[in-house]
């Protein structure tokens, strides 16, 4: 069985890894982005998709727009029965959809149709919820609208960040996978339709996300810097300069009448800012410039005082 796979972060790595050691599969080619500019040296540097593709000998393709001619023709040329794609970052045209005899299949990180789009992880845990998990569903058209396959559940903890989601629902996905293999190879899939009506969408998150408004409940906030965590990160503002803020105890509900972003203590456990409701508890935060530090040894160094408004 000729196989193609697309992905790009290291989300897609362990799933690249299931498909490279199955036996009755061979990856004829990987497709991925192109090379891009990293770090303050702007080293151009591959994606981890690649490197993995590299280790094993497999062909790579970084075309910079999928849907141009040259582009698919490549792709018609490796004769794939079938197209794997796990956070590959473009939305694969109808010439591509149309090439592998036995179409071509995503792995989505959310129950779909909740969270389609490209960040639906970032929005699981900003909005709060307490559990997501992986679809594998076949590419259509649309944006994640195609038929789901198979999926699994997963539950977001208090301890979880969109980092630490990203790695489980990362292996979750590739052994979602390696169990989906036999019946998608065999022609045994019964694959669903999408209720298209329940569809909630997770686009890219945009800079006015990353600010935190302090008028809002300090449990939103509390999901905010964790769903922003570790990139790219909630921030608030003081005295001109921007704070990022990475880590924050779970808050208790509960109404206080100082105005919203004032820090009502300072301690060994961090700094505590009035909210629209409850306090909210700093613990980690990053000055411009600077490393991450200890919130309270920010607040300690002298410069921040009970009274101080962050906005």
């Amino acid at each position: 069985m000729r196989i193609v796979f697309m992905g790009t972060p290291e989300f897609a790595v362990p799933a690249l890894q299931v498909l490279v050691n199955y036996s009755a599969i061979e990856v004829v080619g990987v497709v991925t982005q192109p090379d891009r500019p990293v770090g303050r040296k702007r080293l151009l540097t591959p994606t981890p998709v690649k490197e993995e593709a590299i280790k094993h000998g497999i062909p790579v393709l970084q075309p910079e727009k999928l849907r141009r001619p040259e582009s698919v023709e490549e792709l018609r040329e490796l004769q794939p029965d079938l197209i794997v794609t796990a956070a590959y970052g473009q939305i694969l045209p109808k010439s591509v959809l149309a090439i592998p005899r036995l179409g071509c299949i995503n792995i989505h990180a959310s129950l779909l149709p909740r969270y389609r789009g490209g960040a639906p992880i970032h929005h699981a845990v900003m909005n709060g919820d307490t559990s997501t998990g992986v679809t594998i569903m076949y590419m259509a058209e649309g944006l994640d609208t195609g038929d789901m396959i198979s999926s699994v559940e997963l539950a977001i903890g208090d301890s979880d960040t969109t980092g630490t989601m990203f790695n489980k629902l990362s292996a979750a996905g590739a052994q979602l996978l390696l169990d989906t293999l036999p019946d998608l190879l065999a022609g045994r899939i019964q694959a669903v339709a999408q209720n298209h009506e329940a569809a909630v969408y997770s686009p890219n998150v945009s800079r006015e996300q990353e600010r935190i408004d302090w008028s809002r409940p300090a449990i939103s906030l509390w999901n905010q810097v964790r769903g922003l965590n570790p990139r790219p990160g909630a921030y608030t503002t003081w005295n001109g300069e921007v704070l990022k803020i990475w880590s924050c105890d779970k808050p208790n509900q509960s109404e206080v009448a100082n105005t919203p972003g004032t820090v009502v203590a300072i301690s060994e456990q961090g700094i505590q800012v009035a909210t629209g409701a409850g306090i909210l508890t700093i613990t980690e935060l990053q000055p411009a410039g600077k490393k991450a530090m200890q919130a309270a040894q920010f607040a300690l160094g002298g410069r921040l005082v009970v009274g101080t408004t962050f906005v």
